[in-house]
């Protein structure tokens, strides 16, 4: 029988003041409920039991900056209205920068690499199984990720099989969706464990159907995407800070290993 795709519920507060807090969110913890049956089991959901005197007393939740659900690391909240606006405009101010770390397939032939590809859903220029699947086209959203590679490693698989692989530091100068995974295909080097933009789509079409399967560990090596919100630096004139997430323990013990 199919094994489920194991579940963690439970994030980190990294910092709290009474206008925002910073919440370490692990995977695949989702973001928001997409459907009636995910009610209590997302991260709003918990924030609104953590919060609930600040909401019975004129607050709010508003999670300003979104992660995949396969996405760990550094998650801003606003407690306030008047907060949610500001840091809003930040974001669309680009005055909020970013830094992910990601382990992908093989060892990039660049120490530094700034890939400036735009960026469209799959489906508006070209037959797509998957709705959500983005790609690289010169009609896309302009797009800008920097790259620097942080550490090259071997590891030894279940098969025996010695595979090289690499730790990457990535920094989004936009907000496309799926903008890091995309840009790390593209160049060649795919994130370890994307289900749809690594080694082969059709393990995010088994997924979906069979949910986690010893066949798609095989291939897929971890049960999420590795890729983790390292860094969130916010700079305005209001609020000055940069928070941090260590790479989780997943990540690390795959290094490791």
């Amino acid at each position: 029988m199919p094994q489920p795709l194991a579940s963690n519920y439970h994030f980190t507060v990294l910092e709290e003041t009474d206008e925002w807090l910073v919440v370490n969110k692990p995977a695949p913890l989702q973001i928001h409920p997409s459907k009636p049956s995910d009610t209590g089991l997302t991260l709003w959901d918990g924030l609104r039991e953590l919060l609930r005197y600040e909401l019975v007393n004129g607050g709010q939740v508003s999670i300003i900056n979104r992660l995949d659900r396969e996405t760990s690391g550094v998650v801003l909240v606003a407690k306030t209205s008047r907060t949610a606006r500001e840091l809003g405009k930040a974001m669309m101010r680009r005055q909020m920068h970013k830094t992910y770390l990601a382990i992908v397939h093989g060892w990039p032939e660049w120490d530094d690499l700034e890939i400036e590809e735009p960026l469209l859903r799959q489906g508006d220029v070209m037959e797509s199984r998957i709705w959500v699947k983005q790609c690289v086209h010169p009609h896309g959203a302009p797009c800008l990720t920097d790259f620097h590679v942080l550490k090259r490693f071997e590891k030894t698989l279940a098969d025996g099989r010695v595979e090289p692989f690499a730790l990457v530091e990535a920094a989004p100068h936009t907000g496309r969706m799926h903008q890091i995974r995309v840009h790390l295909q593209f160049t060649g080097y795919p994130i370890v464990g994307d289900k749809l933009y690594g080694v082969d789509e059709e393990c995010y079409l088994e997924f979906m159907e069979t949910n986690w399967t010893p066949s798609l560990e095989e291939r897929l090596l971890l049960p999420r995407q590795a890729l983790h919100s390292h860094v969130l630096e916010v700079r305005t004139p209001e609020l000055e800070h940069r928070w941090t997430a260590p790479l989780t323990p997943d990540l690390e013990k795959f290094i490791a290993e």
